[in-house]
């Protein structure tokens, strides 16, 4: 059954940020010092924004990555990757740096992950690398936190935002990880977000009070006309700024989903992201309550298949 009914693909939804070769290490027990256990290790595609363009393509979203990538094995591989699952690849290839290298350790009995990150070639896209013909006709850019960060790489995600405005494209974002978000500061991560000034915002609870540095999550308000704080398979809270403007909500969903297992939750965000994001944009991004739940019930789903299918193995050579 398909996440969304089939129509053309006529959204155009650009992504900026990260591909990565994901190396997963899970373990059938817990760890033991000093001594192994037995698990399997895998590699796969990886990287925040390349997990949503991906997801976004399968949703019949004509999906552009715009990445870099070293002048390697696994750079080579991890585009072809991409390009096979539909995906319009803009990759930069710098000298004398590897492609990105994500080390993650899943627990065996939450799912949860715990990250080694090599950035590698991934923190040196320039905005000199970024055409302006890239964003005509862009629906949306779409950018997890990692692409403002840093430098050069934080450099062209704040100058694809303005690409993207100038191209009368949304702008989405999404906190990703509160530890390089917050390397600077709650006042210096606030100050980025509200740069870039969003339409959407996507975040998850523990993010959100970290970002935030309190528990009440009405204040993402203050950064974009739309938060959504995803809950994993509980669903989400939706939060609509008010009609005058004010930075309190005019509109609070609590949306629920049906639980589902989940043995590894990577690019299960990545993959609610795209789902939330096809749906809106599908519906003229309203921001009427049932364009807003019928677009969390997409992102869901799209998380679900995401950690409910084997992720499959990159093929290297």
């Amino acid at each position: 059954m398909p996440l969304l009914p089939s129509r053309p693909r006529t959204i155009r939804v650009l992504v900026l940020g990260d591909l990565a070769l994901d190396v997963t290490l899970a373990p059938a027990r817990p760890l033991q010092r000093g001594t192994d256990v037995p698990g399997s290790v895998r590699l796969h595609q990886g990287g925040s924004a390349a997990n949503a363009a991906r997801w976004l393509a399968r949703l019949d979203v004509r999906a552009t990555l715009v990445c870099a990538v070293g002048r390697d094995g696994p750079g080579r591989a991890l585009v072809a990757a991409l390009r096979a699952e539909g995906v319009l690849v803009r990759a930069v290839r710098p000298t004398g740096v590897r492609t990105a290298r994500i080390g993650m350790l899943v627990d065996p009995a939450t799912g949860d992950r715990s990250f080694v990150a090599e950035r590698g070639a991934a923190d040196l896209l320039r905005r000199g690398d970024l055409e302006a013909r890239w964003f005509r006709g862009v629906a949306a850019l779409h950018l997890p936190a990692y692409s403002l960060l840093g430098a050069p790489l934080g450099e062209a995600g704040r100058a694809a935002a303005v690409l993207a405005r100038a191209a009368g494209a949304r702008v989405s974002v999404d906190l990703a990880s509160a530890g390089p978000l917050l390397a600077g500061g709650r006042a210096a991560a606030q100050a980025l977000v509200r740069g870039i000034a969003p339409d959407l915002l996507f975040t998850n609870q523990h993010e959100a009070a970290a970002f935030l540095g309190e528990h009440d999550p009405s204040r993402l308000l203050g950064f974009a006309p739309v938060a959504i704080i995803k809950r994993g398979a509980a669903g989400a809270t939706l939060l609509v700024r008010g009609p005058s403007g004010a930075a309190a909500p005019g509109v609070r969903l609590e949306v629920a989903t049906r639980p589902f297992p989940a043995a590894d939750t990577t690019g299960a965000g990545d993959a609610f992201d795209a789902g939330f994001l096809a749906s809106w944009l599908a519906a003229g991004a309203a921001t009427t309550p049932a364009a807003l739940r019928r677009a969390v019930v997409a992102g869901h789903r799209a998380a679900a298949r995401q950690v409910g299918t084997p992720r499959p193995e990159l093929a290297l050579g």
